[in-house]
């Protein structure tokens, strides 16, 4: 079955347009996991324009506090120094890594991993001394999921920006059959594979017909959105029947 991780960024963000306390990312999370998702996303940033540090710490708390099961706690970002620091200090079980820049409005390509090999190859085998899982934020191209492998990851996550944009264009069989390749690819050198950025109550059931194996679909804005209309726990619910329909 595949993984539905909440990510709580544009609930942090919303927070933060007030010099307030709610609504309260610990407290999402908590309606979140109670409506069935099986994992929380954050993806702090050097700004904290959405997730703070704090909410990070209070997350990781919570989690191990409250729940006996464990609950996947899967912090993503682009491994600075601090990133690190962050990540030794919370452990979650997965760490993403996603090279995005400080200023990026949000993740939009995947990692050029042979121009960064020696970095991410140190970073992954840093990772995994802390008992971490490591995903890799790629693009759909297949050697790149080679290449994934060869740095020590145990995942992928592919970027799936580009199969949102051409969902309801005349292309969108030949995208979609580019991830497909891509996450075979993947599967066949022995990695994980999960999704994200930009899945909707639109496409995510097409995306993971194509691709039933995938592990895990990390969703943030649009289920955020969803929320608005149909509540947390009904737009959880909703997106938890789309992913039964693969």
């Amino acid at each position: 079955m595949t993984v539905l991780s909440i990510n709580l960024n544009k609930v942090a963000l919303l927070r933060n347009q007030r010099n307030i306390d709610y609504p309260s990312v610990t407290g999402m999370a908590r309606i979140a996991l109670q409506a069935g998702v099986g994992g929380i996303t954050v993806h702090p940033r050097p700004d904290e324009r959405h997730c703070r540090k704090s909410d990070v710490y209070e997350l990781s708390e919570m989690l191990a506090k409250e729940y006996s099961a464990p609950i996947e706690f899967n912090i993503e970002g682009n491994p600075t120094e601090d990133f690190m620091a962050l990540v030794a200090e919370t452990r979650p079980q997965q760490v993403t890594l996603v090279p995005d820049d400080p200023d990026q409005n949000t993740s939009d390509h995947g990692w050029d991993i042979l121009g960064n090999k020696e970095r991410l190859t140190e970073i992954i085998e840093r990772l995994h001394a802390q008992s971490a899982r490591v995903s890799v934020f790629i693009d759909h191209e297949p050697e790149i999921a080679l290449a994934a492998a060869e740095i020590g990851a145990d995942r992928v996550e592919l970027y799936t920006g580009p199969y949102f944009e051409c969902y309801f264009r005349d292309d969108r069989e030949q995208v979609l059959s580019q991830y497909k390749n891509t996450a075979i690819a993947a599967r066949d050198a022995g990695l994980g594979v999960n999704a994200g950025h930009d899945l909707n109550l639109d496409n995510l059931a097409h995306f993971l017909q194509a691709i039933p194996w995938t592990d895990e679909v990390s969703i943030g804005h649009a289920l955020t959105a969803d929320a608005l209309i149909y509540g947390m726990d009904g737009a959880i619910k909703a997106y938890l029947a789309e992913i039964a329909k693969k």
